[in-house]
């Protein structure tokens, strides 16, 4: 009543008062605006984690409120700014962050940040350093298993160990730049990566080279002994040529398409030392032979390649003295520079045309760089035919300036790599990772043994009847990066199955709208004329389990229909359990696979549904549903429809949510006392498996849901039974009970009574015990059949 009355009193105030409001909101508006994540860090969208980390380190070092004690805002002002930090360098909360915004986020997260000094002294050590690679949980496996040697520095921020040796790992960094790959891991922001590696103490340096046990570095850490070590890792051979061997060599590596860098040492001029040529070698490994001669004692064969004094020379298959200019001269002894001049004089990947391009990719194996604005590619890519010469992968380029149709019949407008899997020139997978070489070749193997295919609107598999994944990404995207890899992996393991697909939603636009694409990766599965979102975590394991789950539903998606229909009106008996969620709540999306997962548990005992929230708003508040996710279970009372018991446990995973809802069912064992071990199990006649526990057991708590699983597995069948051994110690002793909990099986052998000890069995799970139970009773049986005659 109040304010009708204020608004006919304050009539010519309405203009200034919307004005202020308006203002109010514009105000509003562009706060909104500043806080969006990427703004507060001042990063694209794009923006990779070490990017996102430099940001914040800047951020961090102006912004602290130990650099700004005046201000009395300074606190709040960096609270935001780390918390923005904290979502985007983790992949999973960034992909929620980038779907649902702050709302998709656990509120509770944040509001702890370290010190303005951990940020300028000990936050991301090796950042600025372009010699060393800076590796997280997201590539590391990649790298280290992309073929070349890599030298891995584990540190921890606080660790002055670690901080002593930066200096000395930057400046051997430099030195080895191009021989080994030099990469160190913060294990403050990996932990879970460094405890599976076996990491317990700061620093720890590790040789990794693929297919081999990691070899641990510890000497005492300076440049020469770091140097010196990871030295021995390069087996690359140098050759010593002299008159009896030089022309077999060269002739040799000529005809494989390799040329020689030779290095002519005499008592005048340059030679490369023994350490450089080491390196050259393991530098330029399966694109250049590398060599040395002594000319004090083969003067007359270096006379012969027209040296008369030290000097080091590039010979390229095919070259020789008497061709001008065939021959390179070098007149450094970097290796840095050496390898540079002979990379740059390789001849480049093989070139492409429209013509040749169908017919070579037909039936091989290729990986292609796309180049455009007539720039070659970079010629690091040179070395990837060496790299994946074993895969039996081609590598060759194409210039989509030239061939400017094909690149667009292919919908590729910028560079790029793709590997073509020998089905055509329409089987292919884009390369969305990092342009580095360990990157390309892990991408380049994982491509060609999995069955994922690169998407446009004339393959796309809109009325396919076979079903497909289709994850609908940007590559700019780093969660739709992580999840690519995951991709391969379930679409290996579901060979034949189910076919897979990826569809950059930066080139087609229309598709991914028409669709409904509002946030990226939406993983979407189509199985004829339906289609079904995956909302779970983006693993393999997990998609795979969403698969099997749409194959053979274990939760039944409810509305206020069905709702009304099955849960309220369900029949004598039957209990329900049920999933409220959101799709943007952060805590349902984790419980998601947990709840399938659980529902295939209780499968046969227990009905499991869910209803979307978000979808049906009204309907949750109707049924006083305040927060997500609230899970429920309805048990068999129909005179009571609507009474329910919610879940209040810690833990959300399925083995916690199943032992809670089958706590409500009957129980289908008993639990025996001595005088009932004794007449009932030794001496009746039913079989029976036993669960000897104790009630303080934790394994034997977990283990209870499982048993009364088994219990109604195998009712009508054979009888299940507790023993509590802790009211009931010497019936335990006496039966030979050592650990808890313990499963025995006790048969009926007809006359022949079984002692005290029963039959052990090694498992907890029911369907295993079950199985055997069932097993031994089939060989029971024509024993127990003759028992019968014998009584008779």
């Amino acid at each position: 009543m109040g304010p009708r009355v204020v608004h006919r009193v304050l009539r010519p105030v309405i203009l200034t008062l919307s004005l202020v409001f308006v203002f109010a909101i514009l105000l509003a508006a562009v706060c909104a605006k500043e806080s969006d994540y990427y703004e507060l860090l001042g990063v694209s969208r794009e923006a990779t984690t070490r990017e996102i980390r430099q940001a914040f380190k800047k951020l961090a070092l102006t912004m602290h409120p130990d650099k700004n004690p005046g201000d009395s805002s300074a606190h709040e002002k960096f609270l935001k700014v780390n918390r923005a930090y904290e979502v985007l360098k983790d992949e999973d909360l960034r992909k929620k962050y980038d779907k649902y915004g702050e709302k998709g986020l656990d509120e509770q997260q944040g509001g702890r940040y370290e010190s303005w000094n951990f940020y300028r002294y000990d936050f991301g050590i090796y950042d600025d350093d372009l010699e060393i690679i800076t590796l997280d949980s997201g590539d590391f496996e990649a790298a280290v298993n992309s073929g070349e040697i890599w030298f891995v520095n584990f540190y921890f921020p606080r660790c002055s160990h670690c901080h002593q040796l930066a200096p000395t790992w930057r400046e051997f960094a430099k030195e080895m730049d191009g021989v080994i790959r030099i990469g160190a891991v913060n294990c403050g922001d990996n932990n879970h990566l460094c405890r599976r590696k076996g990491i317990n103490s700061y620093p720890s340096l590790y040789i990794y080279r693929a297919g081999q046990r990691p070899e641990k570095f510890t000497g005492e850490r300076n440049r020469d002994n770091l140097v010196r070590f990871s030295m021995q890792f390069i087996t690359t051979t140098v050759t010593e040529l002299w008159q009896g061997n030089v022309f077999t060599e060269i002739e040799n590596a000529f005809s494989s398409g390799l040329g020689w860098l030779i290095t002519f040492c005499s008592d005048t001029g340059d030679c490369l030392e023994p350490r450089t040529r080491q390196k050259l070698a393991g530098m330029l490994d399966g694109l250049v032979k590398v060599g040395w001669m002594d000319c004090t004692t083969q003067q007359q064969l270096c006379d012969s390649f027209q040296v008369t004094s030290g000097a080091t020379a590039l010979f390229p298959p095919g070259s020789s003295l008497e061709k001008q200019g065939s021959v390179l001269w070098l007149k450094t002894l970097d290796s840095r520079e050496i390898y540079n001049q002979v990379i740059n004089h390789l001849p480049d990947l093989e070139l492409l045309t429209s013509d040749s391009f169908k017919k070579k990719l037909a039936h091989h194996r290729w990986l292609i760089s796309f180049m455009f604005s007539g720039r070659s590619a970079s010629s690091e890519y040179k070395k990837l035919q060496a790299l994946l010469r074993n895969d039996h992968i081609q590598v060759g380029r194409v210039d989509c300036v030239a061939d400017s149709e094909l690149c667009q019949t292919l919908y590729i407008h910028k560079p790029c790599v793709a590997v073509f899997k020998g089905l055509g020139i329409h089987d292919f997978e884009i390369h969305h990772g990092k342009d580095v070489l360990y990157n390309i070749v892990g991408f380049a193997r994982d491509s060609v043994r999995a069955h994922v295919t690169t998407l446009r609107p004339d393959n796309f598999p809109s009325n396919r009847k076979e079903p497909w994944l289709v994850d609908f990404f940007a590559p700019w995207c780093p969660p739709c990066r992580a999840l690519l890899p995951e991709l391969r992996k379930a679409s290996i393991q579901l060979a034949g199955q189910m076919k897979f697909g990826t569809l950059d939603c930066t080139i087609h636009h229309d598709l991914c709208s028409t669709y409904n694409i509002q946030a990226y990766p939406t993983t979407v599965i189509f199985n004829g004329s339906s289609m079904h979102e995956y909302e779970g975590h983006h693993s393999a394991d997990g998609i795979l389990e969403f698969i099997q789950d749409l194959v053979s539903p274990s939760v039944l998606v409810l509305d206020p229909s069905s709702f009304t229909e099955k849960v309220k009106g369900r029949a004598a008996g039957q209990t329900w359990a049920v999933d409220f969620y959101a799709p943007w709540c952060g805590p349902c999306q984790a419980m998601m696979p947990e709840w399938r997962r659980m529902a295939r548990m209780v499968s046969g005992q227990i009905l499991v549904g869910s209803v979307d929230c978000q979808r049906f708003q009204t309907f949750c508040q109707s049924q006083g549903v305040r927060a997500y996710p609230e899970v429920r279970l309805y048990t068999g009372n129909t005179r009571q429809p609507d009474r329910f018991t919610s879940y209040n446990g810690w833990n959300r995973d399925s083995h916690s949510l199943r032992a809670w809802a089958l706590s409500s069912l009957p129980r289908a064992s008993v639990d025996l006392t001595p005088e009932m071990f004794r007449s009932q199990v030794l001496s009746g006649r039913d079989h029976w498996v036993l669960d000897f526990y104790a009630p303080w057991c934790g394994p034997c708590q977990h283990f209870a849901p499982e048993f009364e699983i088994l219990a109604r597995m195998v009712k009508g069948e054979v009888r299940a039974g507790k023993v509590d051994c802790q009211a009931h110690h010497q019936m335990c002793q006496s039966a030979g009970i050592t650990a808890y909990p313990t499963v025995r099986f006790y048969p009926n052998l007809g006359t022949r009574r079984y002692e005290h000890s029963g039959e052990h069995i090694n498992s907890r799970d029911a369907n295993t015990i079950a199985d055997i139970i069932r097993h031994r009773l089939e060989k029971l049986s024509p024993r127990l059949h003759n028992t019968a005659k014998d009584e008779l």
